[in-house]
C-alpha cells in the first residue's frame, strides 16, 4: 500500500501517562553489579526536572530495570520520558520501555521526569537491590509455569490446571490471568474461574511468584470457549470483509480499537489486518512495542470500559483488539508484516524461508498475546520487481515463502498475503509465481488503488482506483479488472481475490480542467501528507462531481480528487460478487466517517 509509513509520532519521544500503570516488560532480573544514581538537572522553584542513570557495572548483560523510590509527601512525577514512571501515593517505580531494557557491560541508560514540590528521592532500589550495587539479592526470578489446561468448562465456569514453575528459593504462588488482566492468586497449581459469560471465548495464562514476591515470565496460553448460547452479532455473510487497522493511528490519527465499536464498523467486518510488522535480518519482530502492547488506556478510552491496571501483562492495541474480540467473537485478527516501507525486509527473508516462518511464528504465538492473532498477512510488495527499493530474489521466491509460512503455521492458522495490482504486460504481477503461491494461502488481499496519483506532478488527473479501463486512461492495464483477470489467468481461484478499496483520495492542484485528464502543478494540500487525503475530510471539503470507472472524482477550485463513495462502493461489490471473488478489504479504519459509512457500503454491497 502506497503510502503506508511510521508516523513519525511513534518514533518520537514519548511523555507518559501516569495513571499507576506500568509498562509490560519481562520481569526484571536482580541487579548484578549495577547502579542507579539521581540527578536533578533543572530547579524552577515550584517544580523540577530530575533524571536517573542506570549503568550496568557488571560482566553480563542486563535484561531489563525497574528503579525504585521515595519521595517525600507533597512532591510528585507529572511527566516522564524513556521510561514508564508509576506510583501508588509516595512509592514511584520506573521501568523500561520496550526498546532500552538491554544493557551490555558498562553501558547506562537515562530517563527524566519533570516533577512538582521540593523534595529528594530516597530508598531508591534497583531490581530489587541497592541502587549503589553494594547488595545483590542473588535471588533469580522464578521459571515460566506450564501453560494451563482446561477441564470442566460450563457455561460460567472453568477448571485450570498446570505444571509448577522452578525457583532458586522456592515459588510462593501463581497468579491466575484472565485475558492479560489477573483474576486470582493461588498457592497451588490449579485453579476454578467462575462467574464466566456463557458461549464467549477467554484466554488464560498464570505466571509464578517467589518468595520475594518477584515474578516470572508468563506462562503459555489456554484459549477456553465457555458452553450456552453465544450473544454473537448477526452473521455477516460468506464474504471476507477485511479491513486494515495502522498501529501508528494512536498518535497523530488518534485512532483506537474502540473506533471500529463507536462506528458501528465491528460488527460488519470478519477480519482485521494490523498493520504493521517489521521485517529485519530475516526476521518478523514487533515494530512500535509501546503502540502494540505497552500504551496505558482509561477506561472511556477501552473497547471493555475498563482501565488498564499497573500490574497487567499486556496492554496497547494487543489488548485492546483481545478485548474487540471477546466483544465481538466473529472477527478474526491476522498480524500483518510488511507494507510499502518494510517490504525491502523480504529479501532477506526469502534466503532462510523456514527461519523467516519460525520467526514469524515466534512472534505471532508470543505467550501475552497468542489468542489474539488467527494468523499472519505478508505484504510483500514488490517481489522480484522495484518500489521504494529493487528486490532481485528471483520470481519463485515469493512462492518460496509462502509455502514455508504455511509449513510453518499449519492449517489451523490463516496465512494471507497483499500483493501488487499491477496488470501490465511484463509488470508486477508478472515478477512473481502468484499462481503457484496460491495454494498454500487462503487468499490475495489485491491492492487495486494507488494507480495514479501525484507522484506524477503534472499530471494527467485520473481516478487513484479505476474498476475498469476507460477511454484516456494513462496507462493499459492499470485498472482492477485487469489485475483480478490476470492473477485468474495464472491459476488463482477467484474466491481467493479480494477487492481492493481505499478510504483516502488522491488528488493534485493547479488543475483547470473537471473532467478526468487535465494537467497540474503539482500535489494538493493534505492532511498528513501532501496529495493524500481521508475520505471522511474529502466528502465535505471537495465532494464528488463526476464519476468515471467505477470511482468518484471531485473538482473544487484548482484541486481535483479522485476517491471512493458509498455509491461507488456498492457498484464495486456487485462487481466483485459477480466475478466470484472471495470478498473485498480496505486501507484503512480511520479514513472512514464516525459511523463507518464505508465499511456499511462494504457490507451492504457484499450480502
Amino acid at each position: 500500500m502506497r503510502f503506508r509509513h511510521k508516523a513519525a509520532a511513534g518514533l518520537a519521544t514519548l511523555l507518559l501517562p501516569l495513571s499507576g500503570l506500568v509498562a509490560l516488560a519481562s520481569p526484571a532480573q536482580a541487579a548484578d553489579s549495577a547502579t542507579a544514581t539521581y540527578t536533578k538537572t533543572q530547579d524552577w522553584g515550584s517544580g523540577f526536572e530530575g533524571k536517573w542513570t542506570v549503568k550496568n557495572t557488571g560482566t553480563t548483560p542486563l535484561n531489563s530495570w525497574t528503579v525504585e523510590w521515595d519521595f517525600p509527601a507533597g512532591t510528585r512525577v507529572t511527566s516522564a520520558w524513556d521510561a514508564t514512571v508509576t506510583n501508588s501515593g509516595d512509592h514511584w517505580t520506573a521501568k523500561n520501555l520496550g526498546w532500552n531494557g538491554t544493557l551490555a557491560p558498562g553501558a547506562s541508560i537515562s530517563f527524566g521526569f519533570n516533577g512538582s514540590g521540593s523534595g529528594s528521592p530516597s530508598g531508591c532500589k534497583l531490581n530489587g537491590g541497592s541502587c549503589d550495587g553494594s547488595s545483590v539479592p542473588g535471588d533469580k526470578a522464578p521459571s515460566a509455569p506450564g501453560t494451563p489446561t482446561a477441564s470442566n468448562i460450563t457455561d460460567t465456569s472453568v477448571r485450570l490446571s498446570w505444571s509448577a514453575a522452578t525457583d532458586d528459593k522456592g515459588v510462593k504462588n501463581y497468579d491466575v490471568l484472565r485475558d492479560g488482566a489477573r483474576v486470582a492468586t493461588v498457592t497451588g497449581t490449579s485453579y476454578t474461574d467462575t462467574g464466566l459469560a456463557k458461549g464467549t471465548d477467554y484466554s488464560y495464562a498464570v505466571q509464578a511468584r517467589d518468595t520475594a514476591d518477584q515474578t516470572g515470565p508468563v506462562s503459555g496460553s489456554v484459549k477456553v470457549r465457555t458452553t450456552g448460547n453465544t450473544e454473537e452479532p448477526p452473521p455477516t455473510g460468506d464474504k471476507v470483509k477485511l479491513g486494515y487497522f495502522t498501529e501508528w493511528g494512536v498518535y497523530g490519527r488518534n485512532y483506537h480499537v474502540k473506533n471500529l465499536v463507536t462506528s458501528g464498523s465491528a460488527s460488519k467486518i470478519t477480519h482485521i489486518n494490523y498493520a504493521f510488522g517489521n521485517v529485519k535480518n530475516g526476521q518478523c519482530t514487533v515494530d512500535d512495542t509501546f503502540a502494540a502492547y505497552e500504551k496505558a488506556y482509561t477506561a472511556d478510552q477501552s473497547v471493555s470500559g475498563t482501565a488498564d491496571t499497573w500490574d497487567q501483562p499486556l496492554r496497547g492495541n494487543f489488548n485492546q483488539l483481545r478485548q474487540l474480540k471477546a466483544k465481538y467473537p466473529h472477527i478474526k485478527v491476522l498480524y500483518s508484516f510488511g507494507g510499502w516501507t518494510y517490504s525491502g525486509g523480504f529479501g532477506q527473508a526469502a534466503q532462510n524461508a523456514a527461519a523467516f516462518a519460525k520467526s514469524c511464528k515466534q512472534v505471532v504465538e508470543d505467550p501475552r498475546w497468542a489468542d489474539v492473532f488467527d494468523g499472519i498477512d505478508i505484504d510483500w510488495e514488490y517481489p522480484n520487481a522495484c518500489g521504494l527499493t529493487c528486490d532481485t530474489s528471483g520470481p519463485a521466491a515469493f512462492r518460496t515463502l509462502s509455502q514455508a509460512l504455511r509449513a510453518e503455521f499449519g492449517k489451523d492458522y490463516l496465512v494471507t498475503a497483499a500483493i501488487t495490482a499491477d496488470a501490465s504486460a511484463g509488470g508486477k504481477i508478472d515478477a512473481a509465481d502468484y499462481g503457484g503461491a496460491a495454494q498454500y494461502l487462503d487468499w490475495y488481499n489485491v491492492m487495486t488503488y494507488d494507480y495514479f496519483g501525484a507522484w506524477d506532478r503534472t499530471g494527467p488527473t485520473a481516478p487513484h482506483s479505476p474498476l475498469t479501463s476507460y477511454n484516456g486512461i494513462p496507462q493499459e492495464a492499470f485498472n482492477s479488472a485487469a489485475a483480478i483477470a490476470k492473477l485468474k489467468a495464472k491459476g488463482v481461484p477467484a474466491s481467493k481475490l479480494l477487492l481492493g478499496i481505499g478510504f483516502y483520495g488522491r488528488g493534485w492542484t493547479g488543475v483547470t480542467q473537471s473532467a478526468p485528464g487535465g494537467t497540474a502543478t503539482g500535489p494538493a494540500a493534505g492532511t498528513y501528507e501532501a496529495g493524500i487525503e481521508d475520505y471522511k475530510i474529502l466528502k465535505n471539503s471537495c465532494p464528488a462531481t463526476g464519476t468515471i470507472a467505477g470511482t468518484a472524482y471531485a473538482h473544487c477550485g484548482t484541486n481535483w480528487w479522485s476517491y471512493d463513495t458509498p455509491a461507488t462502493i456498492n457498484s464495486k461489490m456487485a462487481w466483485a460478487k459477480n466475478q466470484g471473488l472471495g470478498g473485498a478489504f480496505f486501507w484503512e479504519f480511520s479514513g472512514d466517517t464516525a459511523n463507518g459509512e464505508l465499511v456499511n457500503a462494504i457490507d451492504g454491497g457484499l450480502k
